[in-house]
């Protein structure tokens, strides 16, 4: 049963007509779905990925759906490739820059929306990546971020080293 479920949903996805950007989602709210089921509508999305492998939507729901499933390098991989096979995709962008945004990464999640600003293409797209903008700089202002490592360690690395030393040349000495 879990196979004709995949092929059906595989189907529908690469048989979409083209005036349907994204697949169906088979649930309204993400934390109502099995992980059964969320596993079967991952398997099929990979396969309508395989079937239509220049498609930046199919990937872009990829990435979602591994997010959903808190797989967050499988989604990373889905979303950068969404992007690179849609440059002008703005949800490929918008969810790639969210995933840097849950990640906590947020100059460069303020960077990726700001490119998703650029590719709105309506008032409602630009709403969403408004918010999300929105968000990410109230995130920075509170301090709620991951340092980057700018600096080098090799300084505090030899005054360690240094340290160590000569407390063990005082620890012998006597």
């Amino acid at each position: 049963m879990p196979d004709q479920t995949i092929t059906a949903i595989a189907t529908v996805l690469t048989e979409a007509p083209a005036t349907q950007r994204l697949p169906p989602v088979p649930w309204r709210d993400p934390h109502t779905v099995s992980p059964e089921q969320l596993s079967e509508y991952i398997v099929a999305i990979e396969k309508a990925c395989e079937l239509q492998p220049y498609s930046a939507d199919l990937r872009t729901c990829l990435g979602m759906a591994h997010a959903m499933n808190y797989d967050v390098y499988k989604s990373m991989d889905a979303l950068t490739r969404a992007v690179e096979l849609g440059p002008d995709n703005f949800w490929a962008q918008v969810k790639f820059a969210e995933l840097y945004y849950r990640l906590r990464a947020l100059d460069r999640a303020e960077r990726e929306t700001l490119r998703a600003v650029e590719l709105a293409s309506n008032a409602f797209e630009l709403n969403i990546a408004r918010r999300q903008l929105q968000t990410i700089r109230q995130l920075k202002r509170e301090g709620t971020q991951k340092p980057e490592w700018t600096k080098s360690l090799r300084t505090p690395t030899v005054f360690l080293v240094l340290m160590s030393v000569v407390m063990c040349l005082g620890a012998f000495w006597k």
